[in-house]
């Protein structure tokens, strides 16, 4: 059984099952090693504490008076501004730059108990005495003594750390969390780095890392959404081409209506329209059908009748008779038109097709046609053959010639012609020389009952049924009509016939 659910709801669906998707992974990265302390967790990176554990170790073997010049080299080095701070925030040595309140009040939070006025807002930290800060205990080696190990932030070397955007003008401040001590220093010395950009080059923060991030999440949200982007988009195609064929005249065209969503509905309405339409229309032809042929008869007897009279009647009244004579003959060639329309367009769609030679089939229209014109150029060569019912791609060649003499028949040659298109479909071609329709006629060719020019008579004009015999009957053998103004003049009527399958 198929859920239905709306489309809405199913995106709104999805969208929630991707973002904890997202969310599950962003924990877990959290949770894990990386998480807490790496790529998000931790806005100052390895690069930093590293090239910050470098110049402290440069500091301790140097004397004090040599510091400012360490200093000068590692600000060439790098695009930020180094300065050294006392326990309550002031400059000790480095840059001389104001240091903001908030500054100064991370300071004070991660420096420990300590006398002060006012009343203490700073976090609990461990008893008085536990982390000895005010002494340095180098050992044999001459290493320092061990960092402490405060709750909080903390850096790769122990120490907590902070981070903060502050100051007027706004910058970047990044304090290691692991004092200098020695003897002569105050105590809780700590190394500030100063930037005015976010990054300081890498420094502070690394913006690959939050591209590798960022690119992760995408892949991730790609993947999620491409089969049900793709489920949408497939089914749209489908419509589409379903849609195209029935606008073609093939209503026997149906979709996949599987769907628990609107696209489901629509896929249905899509089916039933279509069959409505193939009810539709082929009730009109059959009623086009069976009304032409009830009229053969009273035409049949209409002509006997004119026959009889026309013996009976003087000479005065025999230009009466002939022109009803001639209503007569256009209501036959009218019928007669009417019966082969209906018969090409009812004709089942599984029509036996066989192979059929273009060059016979063109030969006998040529003959029946236009057999004393000289105008007319065949080139069709001998040999080439084409997919389709013989009956009805015979009968669409004389209409097209029929067509052609009757509009430019009198205007220059006419030609036909033949090549391959590039999906080696067959192109029978006829060529005139007439003047060509306007484009927005173009497109209206091949309706039933359609003429271009309205002001002409049936008589120069036909009936319009000529060219939709031909839709019609190759709509039966698979193929196509398609027309075209020439390049310089007349009308380019091509029939698309299925090529003879090889071997």
């Amino acid at each position: 059984m198929t859920l239905r659910l709306p489309l809405f709801g199913r995106i709104l669906i999805w969208l929630l099952l991707n973002l904890l998707i997202l969310g599950i992974a962003f924990g877990v990265f959290l949770w894990t090693e990386l998480g807490g302390d790496s790529l998000l967790g931790r806005v100052a990176g390895d690069r930093s504490m590293a090239a910050a554990n470098a110049l402290m170790a440069e500091l301790r073997d140097r004397p004090v008076t040599e510091w400012e010049k360490a200093m000068a080299r590692f600000e060439e080095a790098y695009p930020v501004r180094v300065l050294l701070l006392r326990e309550d925030g002031t400059r000790f040595l480095g840059a001389k730059l104001e240091v903001p309140p908030e500054l100064l009040f991370r300071l004070r939070q991660i420096a420990g108990p300590g006398p002060g006025p006012g009343p203490d807002v700073r976090r609990p930290g461990p008893p008085p005495g536990m982390f000895p800060e005010d002494r340095f205990d180098p050992d044999p080696n001459g290493n320092p003594g061990p960092p402490p190990s405060r709750p909080g932030m903390r850096s790769p070397s122990g120490g907590p750390r902070v981070y903060i955007r502050a100051g007027r003008p706004p910058r970047y401040w990044l304090i290691h969390g692991n004092p200098l001590r020695g003897p002569g220093l105050p105590r809780g010395l700590r190394m500030a780095m100063v930037s005015e950009s976010l990054s300081a080059g890498g420094l502070f923060f690394d913006l690959q890392s939050w591209f590798w991030a960022a690119s992760a999440v995408l892949a991730v949200s790609v993947l999620w959404w491409l089969p049900f982007v793709r489920g949408i988009t497939r089914s749209v195609s489908q419509m589409t081409f379903a849609t195209e064929r029935i606008a073609e005249g093939r209503f026997n065209t149906r979709v996949p209506e599987d769907r628990g969503d609107e696209l489901g509905r629509l896929g249905g309405a899509i089916n039933r329209m279509s069959g409505r339409l193939d009810g539709l229309v082929n009730g009109q032809k059959r009623f086009l059908g069976d009304v032409a042929h009830e009229l053969c008869s009273p035409l049949a007897r209409m002509e006997m009748a004119l026959g009889v009279l026309e013996h009976r009647t003087d000479d005065e009244g025999r230009p009466y008779v002939d022109d009803v004579r001639e209503e007569v003959r256009h209501m036959s060639g009218l019928v007669n038109e009417l019966l082969q329309f209906s018969k090409a367009a009812l004709k089942p769609a599984d029509a036996e097709m066989a192979v059929v030679s273009l060059a016979d089939l063109t030969r006998r229209v040529v003959a029946r046609e236009m057999p004393n014109t000289t105008d007319l150029t065949v080139e069709v060569p001998e040999g080439l053959e084409a997919l389709g019912h013989p009956e009805l791609v015979e009968r669409a060649m004389g209409n097209l010639l029929r067509n052609a003499r009757n509009h430019a028949g009198n205007r220059g040659p006419i030609r036909i012609e033949t090549t391959f298109d590039t999906a080696n479909f067959v192109l029978w071609r006829v060529v005139d020389s007439g003047s060509g329709v306007s484009e927005s006629e173009l497109l209206r060719l091949g309706e039933p009952f359609y003429r271009p020019d309205q002001s002409r008579s049936s008589d120069t004009g036909g009936t319009g049924l000529g060219l939709a015999i031909v839709k019609s009957c190759m709509a039966a053998c698979h193929g196509r009509l398609e027309l075209a103004n020439g390049r310089e003049c007349g009308l380019v009527a091509t029939l698309v016939l299925q090529p003879v399958p090889t071997a």
